[in-house]
């Protein structure tokens, strides 16, 4: 047992004394193309005919039939064949920031057309599901039905069941939420096409009215989401929402709902698909290092808190993050990545911001700069891309060495190009599930839930603590990426 222990030891020196000489190495060009591959892999809908994911099918197409509305469309969350409105939102929230942030850097690497293509994807679907100002479709189909079968999303016999906030059935959080990214996608797309950016600004408007004026968590209306996206609150997605608004039109009316908040979110832990109080202190902070509020009262609350949090990832807080003995932010066991991932582009963002004022944070434990951040962003990064001790690249097909038995239906499943059959509800789960080999797809830019809190890592399909991907883990990292490369 001692001479393993010594082993271990030896190997991870080795591989802290080597990091520096790797941080460098890595195509983030290839790494950045990848991560908007992937999104293309998780589309549901009729597929373009610049679909470059190509083992992928049609699929999809009568959803929303059952209450007469065309929801065909947007995306698949992660493994399953579901379209969970609350975290397809916030992929899509922050696929725009990162366009809106680094766009010059993604046109540069012929990039912009894919990020603005896989946002467009997300948005046409929620102006459909927005069918009526008062109303928002937050569900198609529900987990619990889908996760007793495992099929191609092409061939799927799963209830294909619409699910809806309205006035009566309120979800503040949702609609807040569905707000926020669609004002954030009217900026993508304000200078590539205005006519759809004002359209996008619409229908956000009118969801933060919604959500503004009948508030409630979702789950309480659409209570099959529960189990499986269940919302912590309210406060933060409004929060969110008045500030991509703000953000968008200059209008002083979010701009108050902001200064007038109760709660500005105190010091939190993660950034996430259910806690957006440090997206908005962070889009607050760059308005009080612009000089565009006071840097007083609520205002500078919302700018501390979002320090708080940078310096807390940065290790120089009162309560640091958590990290592997290799170097990863460790935030949560399940799906750590998705966190890490929102940290560092908070970091990468944020250098940007103090960078266009001259500007530094003071920490608890000293000052940082600018750079300092880009450089928590590059180790993390490195990390995810295979300078670890495992030597894995968890985005699935960078690299010569990541995960080949990815917890996710259609990539384990043969291609309906391949083989047309069709694959039964159970027949999945014996012919593929449970079949120990590699999957026949390869979902590249997949960001897997990652290593546990020792860099351990387990390649097995049924570990979907570790190998399920969801598109809210890689929509981060595309501007962080785009800023590296």
């Amino acid at each position: 047992m001692a001479s393993s222990k010594v082993f271990g030891l030896l190997c991870l020196s080795v591989f802290l004394l080597t990091h520096n000489s790797v941080l460098a190495s890595f195509d983030y060009g290839d790494a950045l193309t990848k991560s908007l591959l992937y999104y293309e892999a998780q589309r549901s809908g009729k597929l373009p005919p610049n679909q470059r994911v190509q083992w992928r099918g049609d699929s999809g197409l009568k959803d929303g039939s059952d209450a007469g509305v065309d929801l065909v469309g947007g995306y698949y969350d992660a493994r399953d064949n579901v379209k969970f409105g609350f975290p397809m939102a916030f992929t899509i929230t922050m696929l725009s920031w990162s366009t809106i942030e680094f766009g010059s850097k993604l046109d540069a690497k012929s990039e912009l057309s894919n990020a603005l293509d896989a946002i467009k994807w997300g948005t046409d679907y929620l102006i459909k599901a927005h069918a009526a100002p008062n109303v928002l479709y937050g569900e198609i189909g529900d987990g619990d039905s889908d996760h007793e079968c495992w099929q191609r999303p092409e061939d799927m016999t799963t209830p294909r069941t619409t699910f809806k906030i309205d006035e009566q059935h309120p979800g503040a959080d949702l609609a807040g939420e569905t707000a926020a990214a669609l004002a954030a996608a009217s900026i993508a797309f304000k200078d590539k096409d205005s006519k759809y950016a004002s359209e996008l600004l619409t229908h956000a408007k009118e969801l933060f009215e919604l959500a503004r004026d009948h508030s409630g968590v979702y789950q309480n209306s659409i209570n099959v989401a529960g189990k499986f996206y269940s919302s912590s609150g309210y406060e933060d997605e409004l929060l969110w929402a008045a500030a991509w608004l703000h953000r968008a039109t200059d209008d002083k009316t979010y701009l108050d709902y902001l200064g007038q908040a109760g709660n500005t979110g105190g010091a939190r832990t993660v950034f996430s698909w259910d806690d957006k109080f440090i997206g908005a202190q962070v889009l607050v902070a760059k308005l009080v290092l612009e000089g565009k509020v006071e840097s007083s009262g609520t205002w500078s609350q919302y700018k501390s808190q979002a320090e708080q949090f940078i310096c807390s990832c940065i290790q120089k807080g009162n309560s640091n993050v958590k990290k592997t003995p290799g170097g990863l932010l460790w935030f949560l066991p399940w799906n750590n990545l998705q966190y890490t991932s929102t940290a560092v582009f908070v970091a990468t963002a944020y250098s940007e911001y103090l960078n266009a004022k001259h500007a530094l944070i003071q920490c608890p434990g000293g000052i940082v700069q600018p750079k300092d951040l880009i450089d928590l962003a590059q180790s993390q990064v490195d990390y995810i891309l295979g300078s670890n001790p495992g030597g894995m690249s968890f985005m699935v097909g960078f690299g010569t060495k990541y995960p080949t038995q990815v917890h996710h239906r259609a990539a384990s499943i043969v291609s309906i190009k391949k083989d047309a059959a069709p694959v039964s509800c159970k027949g999945g789960f014996d012919s593929w599930f449970n079949n120990n080999s590699p999957n026949p797809n390869v979902l590249d830019g997949a960001i897997v839930g990652g290593p546990d809190e020792n860099d351990a890592y387990a390649d097995s399909r049924s570990n979907y603590q570790m190998a399920e991907p969801a598109t809210v883990s890689t929509a981060p990292l595309v501007g962080v990426l785009a800023k590296l490369a």
